[in-house]
């Protein structure tokens, strides 16, 4: 169980399970805003500036106006400050604002949340369920982080179904894509490979660090390299890297070689650099 936390809301600090927000904002009624989440160690955001970068690209696809991101490095300070923890999931959330019933904007200004939670490192090794739903890679917010989650929660409840802790989807073209809340990586033949942005997943922040700092390529690749690949792995803000030890019923040994190299890579660099 999680312990009271106190959250930054349009400027007040706010108990989180207060109710802090009109029944009219438009993230409420129609999903109409996006959201970074990302990793606190010791009081300090993890890649605060490039999840501010993408949070301002996914504004600016559904958009909203540019965030403030110095208001918005004001509400992590603060409520980074009022909740003290060694491990966190500090969550920001960017909203059209109070608005009408229905799909058209109101004219005020948008609400910007900042909330904190508790973390648990994740377990070295996971199961993944491949879904039978579809990722659209032509969709208007194809690759925005946006606050419409609802098929990524059905989606995930679907894993936990068949024992796993992500679901992974392939897109309308039957490409490999993303999971709901992670991207995903597989070695074969030897080679380091993630799916391109063209596939419809999300610009991961873990991702493109792993690219760099591990030398993966971008691939397209068909939904069953996960029954070929010798090795397979998930990246994501409170995952790191992750491997893959079962994909449906498939049972992988693990973590392999590349896999390890890459863990190990990425703690000691990101342990250097909070803000790389």
């Amino acid at each position: 169980m999680q312990h009271p936390t106190t959250s930054w809301v349009n400027g007040t600090l706010v108990d989180s399970a207060d109710p802090a927000l009109s029944v009219l904002d438009h993230g409420l009624t129609t999903g109409d805003g996006v959201f970074e989440t990302m990793k606190t160690v010791d009081g300090r955001p993890f890649a605060l500036t490039r999840h501010l970068d993408r949070l301002t690209r996914s504004a600016r696809g559904l958009g909203l106006p540019d965030p403030d991101h110095d208001l918005v490095r004001k509400a992590v300070s603060t409520v980074l400050a009022a909740n003290p923890m060694p491990l966190g999931r500090l969550r920001l959330t960017y909203t059209g604002g109070t608005a009408p019933l229905g799909s058209e904007r109101g004219d005020g200004a948008p609400t910007l949340v900042a909330s904190l939670g508790t973390a648990a490192r994740r377990p070295d090794t996971t199961a993944v369920a491949v879904v039978p739903w579809r990722r659209n890679e032509h969709s208007a917010v194809a690759g925005l982080k946006t606050t419409s989650y609802a098929e990524n929660v059905v989606a995930l409840a679907a894993a936990h179904r068949a024992g796993a802790s992500e679901a992974l989807l392939a897109n309308t073209a039957g490409r490999l894509c993303e999971g709901t809340g992670s991207n995903v990586f597989v070695v074969l033949d030897g080679r380091l490979l993630t799916p391109r942005l063209a596939s419809g997943c999300l610009a991961g922040i873990t991702r493109q660090l792993v690219v760099d700092w591990c030398g993966a390529e971008e691939a397209d690749l068909p939904l069953d390299a996960l029954q070929e690949a010798e090795e397979v792995f998930l990246t994501s803000s409170l995952r790191d890297v992750q491997a893959v030890t079962r994909v449906d019923d498939r049972e992988l040994p693990g973590p392999g070689p590349v896999t390890l190299k890459a863990m190990t890579a990425f703690a000691r660099r990101s342990g250097d650099d909070l803000d790389p």
